[in-house]
């Protein structure tokens, strides 16, 4: 069972006092929190009770932000992948604006995990029953805090300077309420995962993946070493990261530690939750719209001939020229293959579904590019894409076709390439050991050798390798200098296989516009930030 299948999740996870926010959230990030809508210390009397009051926040107050926002901006828009679909390619192009959809239901997304957040931090700790653990409860308060911390990070790194909000409470009276200033927001951004660190337990992730599922300390040092590396406070970032390393909490799938697994078993529905997971969304196949996966369908190959995937269309997103030729240019690189399916790669372990669907197959060659279908990129993408319902191999579909497949938000490739560039601390080079060691066991489980020293230019193309469509290259593209990241992208063939085109972004283009109709509500929007009082 996984963790219960999270099942209780929902009929639990409607969080009680939360489950009108889910849907008043995406109306207006200020609203009052419904904490007088249930008296909660009846509800809260047992440790399980609390400890499904965070359940929700592992998957659908992520859903709209997962579904089709994040792939749009962060990948569409650093160049990784392609698409021409009207709903998600405006930053192909770099024309999104305030009234696109997905750029709303994005924004939503976050400020509803931030007011559920608030929630649980405002609200529970005084409406638990006395039978309630101690240890249990703070546990609940951390992974409300990390959760906090993480929708904030993004919304720092896509908008900018946005409002800090500790307790929705205190605007429900005038939701007009000012920005603030980017510094503040990681100073919040810091506190609540050093919150978090304090709160959660220690854990050490094993093969018994059902226990693996939700954040630990580790997880949120590793988060907070990120957010140090972004700010380029490096020897924080390596310090926090080196304790994670040294905890020996995660390990990468298919490295030293693990070597009957491999790169690809990290995108299968068996491997939900494996070492390598720091932090991941966990779909659930509940019945309801927005609370699964829907990667599957959006990946992949879809045409009359051969399809990945269960529902009748698919292929919205598709690999960039740019991604499909010059990312895995090294030789023996086992990530390609389980990144983008080229045309001729097999695939013997996926199902799917033949001759307009009448027959199944298992097992599969990618047709030649002119057949793959989607966007007309000539190579579709692997990664998240599982293939059509298959048992225990793929998990549940739903009725929208989505499935249980987690989505990684971090895991602990990322941080060691984190640790090693945190070493290397913006210079040029490094052959310093640990940042070799960290270094090379992201390359050396890719199948590619070890190398004496890195310069910078080789971890950031290693980094775009190791995550590529993992939602992470946009946000690496935002930290480095604005020039260099320009210039990258305007080399960039950000067309389809039959029409090269060349975009150049402005460096407004970098955080994104607020969405109209909550500047219509708030017009501080659009005034300068203020800063931020903290108690």
């Amino acid at each position: 069972m996984k963790m219960k299948r999270f099942l209780n999740l929902y009929k639990i996870c409607s969080l009680a006092f939360v489950l009108t926010m889910l849907t008043s959230c995406s109306e207006e990030f200020t609203n009052r929190p419904p904490e007088d809508s249930i008296a909660l210390d009846d509800y809260y009397s047992t440790n399980e009770q609390v400890e499904s009051a965070t359940n929700g926040m592992y998957a659908r107050t992520w859903f709209q932000f997962n579904n089709k926002f994040f792939f749009a901006v962060a990948e569409v828009g650093s160049g990784n992948m392609y698409t021409g679909s009207s709903d998600v390619n405006a930053m192909r192009t770099f024309s999104l604006n305030g009234s696109d959809p997905e750029l709303v239901n994005g924004w939503s997304s976050l400020w509803a995990n931030i007011a559920q957040a608030n929630l649980i931090i405002n609200f529970l700790p005084e409406r638990v029953g006395s039978a309630v653990s101690q240890e249990v409860l703070q546990n609940t308060i951390g992974e409300a805090y990390f959760m906090r911390a993480t929708a904030y990070f993004y919304l720092v790194r896509l908008w900018g300077d946005v409002p800090i909000i500790e307790n929705n409470g205190d605007f429900a009276d005038n939701p007009v309420i000012n920005k603030n200033r980017i510094e503040d927001v990681y100073t919040l951004i810091e506190m609540d995962y050093q919150a978090a660190i304090e709160n959660l337990y220690d854990k050490t992730r094993s093969s018994n993946y059902t226990a693996n599922a939700r954040v630990s300390k580790g997880s949120a040092k590793a988060m907070l070493a990120k957010v140090y590396l972004y700010q380029q406070r490096y020897s924080d970032a390596k310090q926090m990261a080196e304790e994670v390393i040294n905890s020996g909490e995660f390990k990468l799938l298919g490295g030293e530690s693990l070597p009957d697994k491999s790169f690809a078993d990290l995108f299968t529905y068996p491997n939900n939750n494996n070492e390598e997971s720091i932090f991941a969304i966990q779909w659930v196949t509940d019945g309801n719209y927005g609370s699964a996966n829907n990667c599957n369908t959006q990946f992949g190959i879809s045409t009359a001939a051969l399809t990945t995937s269960n529902a009748s269309y698919g292929g919205v997103f598709a690999p960039s020229q740019d991604a499909m030729y010059n990312i895995y240019t090294e030789p023996g690189d086992l990530r390609r293959k389980e990144t983008i399916m080229f045309p001729g790669a097999e695939y013997p372990n996926m199902t799917v579904r033949i001759n307009s669907g009448t027959e199944i197959q298992a097992g599969f060659v990618v047709p030649e590019a002119e057949q793959i279908g989607g966007q007309g990129a000539g190579a579709a993408i692997k990664k998240y894409c599982i293939g059509i319902a298959n048992g225990d191999v793929t998990g549940p579909v739903d009725l929208w076709n989505m499935m249980e497949n987690n989505t990684y938000i971090m895991r602990y490739a990322d941080l060691l390439l984190i640790h090693a560039e945190a070493i290397l601390g913006g210079g040029g080079s490094t052959s310093d050991a640990a940042a070799l060691s960290s270094y090379n066991a992201v390359r050396n489980r890719a199948g590619l050798p070890s190398v004496t020293s890195f310069t910078f230019d080789e971890l950031f193309l290693e980094r775009r390798r190791e995550l590529c469509f993992e939602g992470d290259f946009w946000f690496d593209l935002g930290r480095i200098p604005r020039a260099q990241a320009i210039a990258m992208i305007t080399a960039q063939n950000r067309g389809n296989k039959d029409l090269e085109e060349h975009f150049t972004p402005d460096e407004s283009d970098f955080y994104l516009d607020y969405p109209d109709n909550d500047v219509a509500k708030n017009p501080l929007l659009l005034e300068d930030p203020v800063p931020y009082s903290f108690d």
